[in-house]
């Protein structure tokens, strides 16, 4: 089983519509695929067509091992995918790993599913965080999109910091260019490698297009809802890279 986060520090970037796309296109191939929507906000789980879980099992009883993570799963409407949605409780997961509750746990969570699941993808909320730490350090691969803007590359820079800082392996974190509008100089400047230094940065990338915010209204991945798309045919780019990235 892999496991592969899609993280970055700041919110609006398209992280979560990433997520989405990617779990969906790699259950598509036949993978069994878990997503885990990691940020109370829930959107992942509104674009799947599942609303956050206010009712469920809480995080606190996730870390004191009184619930299995298997009771957190979620169908959703496509074949081999599934998803763990986000449920109000996890605003405090931070805390609690933060008061030493966890350390470690995420990882302990996730190996039991090795024996239903390919491929985890965790949805992550934007901070560096205890959690965000736990992420890190629990994924093989790590996915940043950065959007073509000075404070995104600099943010991008912070995580590659942080990361070395925290001794975890910052060689797994690959960015990709997201939001990406051609008519824009700057913009171009970053396709063509002219400005920002992103150390492993992914050749495919995700422009801004009205179909990627449409996800919010139709609730569906964008190769269901517009399968010939130019936002469809650059998720499948990406999603061919990261496989052979990630070793799928």
């Amino acid at each position: 089983m892999r496991i592969l986060a899609f993280h970055n520090l700041k919110g609006g970037v398209g992280k979560t519509a990433a997520a989405v796309n990617i779990a969906y296109l790699a259950a598509q191939a036949g993978i069994p695929t878990l997503l885990w929507d990691l940020d109370p906000q829930g959107a992942a789980s509104w674009y799947l067509g599942d609303d956050p879980d206010v009712s469920g099992e809480k995080v606190s009883r996730l870390i004191k091992g009184k619930t299995p993570v298997g009771r957190l799963i979620h169908d959703t409407p496509y074949d081999k995918l599934d998803l763990i949605p986000a449920h109000s409780s996890f605003r405090n997961l931070d805390v609690k790993l933060a008061q030493g509750e966890g350390d470690g746990a995420l990882k302990s969570w996730l190996d039991p599913l090795s024996e239903d699941y390919g491929l985890v993808i965790l949805d992550c909320p934007p901070s560096l965080s205890h959690l965000a730490e736990q992420v890190l350090a629990t994924a093989d691969q790590v996915f940043v999109p950065t959007i073509p803007t000075w404070l995104s590359a600099n943010s991008w820079q912070q995580l590659h910091d942080f990361m070395k800082e925290k001794k975890l392996k910052p060689a797994k974190l690959h960015p990709f260019l997201s939001l990406v509008d051609r008519r824009k100089n700057l913009h171009r400047q970053a396709l063509d490698g002219e400005v920002f230094e992103l150390k492993r940065k992914m050749r495919a990338y995700i422009p801004y297009a009205s179909d990627i915010e449409r996800m919010g209204e139709t609730r569906q991945p964008v190769p269901v809802m517009a399968p010939r798309s130019a936002a469809a045919h650059a998720y499948r780019l990406l999603w061919q890279e990261m496989r052979r990235i990630a070793r799928l």
